[in-house]
């Protein structure tokens, strides 16, 4: 049975659809992610389990409980936002305490509840410092802790990295699917960036245009996507009409098919022929623009060594196999 359970949601602003007859399943202790470009409703379905936006239509169930009638404050969730939301005049201990103190929890309680939080962030050094003493990484872990500290039945984060640098961000995703892993906390996470999606999550849920697209693991998503937003939004796929595939691959191909550019190999025997345009170096990476027969392709291999590379305007040969190659709507 799933602990979190959306029918049939609709939300729109006058004549504008947000989304409608969303329908999903979340058990209790999942982390799962809200990917998709922006606009795409997902922010905003954010907001209507939080109760912060109000919906048109469908259920929002958790526990089994129906909880669009509730008020926010009523429902048991906790929110982070990507703008922190600190009160500037409080230090961190009494922005982590807030919530305590609305739920009327005793003194000696909060304290004990408010050190646990900050400790569980690594902020236990920092109680008594105001928001505009912190960095951007150190607020938005306030932020996380204000949150935890009313132990909520299910967490929700809106795009909470995205206004800090990658470094930041790749030790404050860790640090939160840790937390998450080891309280059990079923938890929904926003974002337009891949990267965290496949990192973080047990499912992905890939909107767009308001509706869940796909839905599955990270390499369920990554592997088989089910149409060419999917292949085009997930990964660098190469995307490729019927008659630019059918010349690519020299046999009648009767639809669009996709590519990924780390399944195609550079030299061996036989394969196609073509010609380097352009390379970029990312990191451990490098990624080639290769013209064959009159088609463009990216292809990513291993940065094994700097006398492996290959120069713009040499010839190579290109080898495909035949499970790389998926059709897709």
């Amino acid at each position: 049975m799933s602990f979190l359970s959306i029918q049939n949601l609709h939300k729109s602003y006058g004549a504008t659809p947000i989304f409608s007859d969303i329908d999903c399943e979340i058990g209790q202790g999942e982390f799962v992610t809200l990917l998709g470009p922006s606009g795409c409703g997902k922010s905003t379905l954010l907001r209507c389990i939080a109760g912060l936006t109000g919906v048109n239509g469908g259920r929002i169930l958790l526990g089994g409980q129906d909880l669009v009638p509730l008020a926010p404050q009523k429902r048991g969730i906790g929110m982070v936002f990507q703008s922190y939301a600190l009160f500037p005049n409080m230090t961190v201990q009494q922005n982590v305490a807030f919530g305590l103190r609305m739920q009327q929890v005793g003194k000696a309680e909060s304290a004990q509840r408010v050190g646990e939080a900050l400790a569980m962030v690594e902020l236990g050094d920092f109680a008594a410092r105001y928001p505009h003493q912190l960095s951007g990484g150190q607020c938005q872990r306030v932020a996380l802790a204000r949150s935890l500290v009313t132990r909520p039945r299910l967490l929700l984060l809106d795009e909470p990295l995205s206004a800090l640098d990658a470094r930041i961000r790749k030790h404050l995703r860790e640090q939160i699917r840790a937390i998450q892993q080891e309280l059990g906390l079923t938890t929904i996470f926003v974002t337009h960036d891949q990267e965290e999606a496949l990192v973080l999550s047990d499912r992905i849920f890939l909107m767009n245009a308001g509706k869940i697209v796909q839905s599955g693991n990270a390499e369920t998503l990554y592997t088989a996507p089910v149409d060419a937003f999917a292949a085009g939004f997930i990964g660098n796929y190469n995307l490729l009409d019927a008659e630019a595939a059918s010349r690519l691959l020299g046999r009648p191909i009767g639809g669009r098919i996709a590519i990924r550019p780390e399944s195609i190999r550079l030299g061996g025997q036989g394969g196609i022929e073509a010609q380097i345009r352009s390379h970029s170096l990312l990191g451990n990476v490098i990624r080639y623009r290769v013209e064959a027969r009159g088609v463009e392709l990216l292809v990513d291999v291993l940065n094994r060594s700097a006398a492996d590379m290959h120069a713009s305007g040499q010839r190579i040969v290109l080898n495909i196999e035949a499970n790389a190659i998926r059709e897709v709507a």
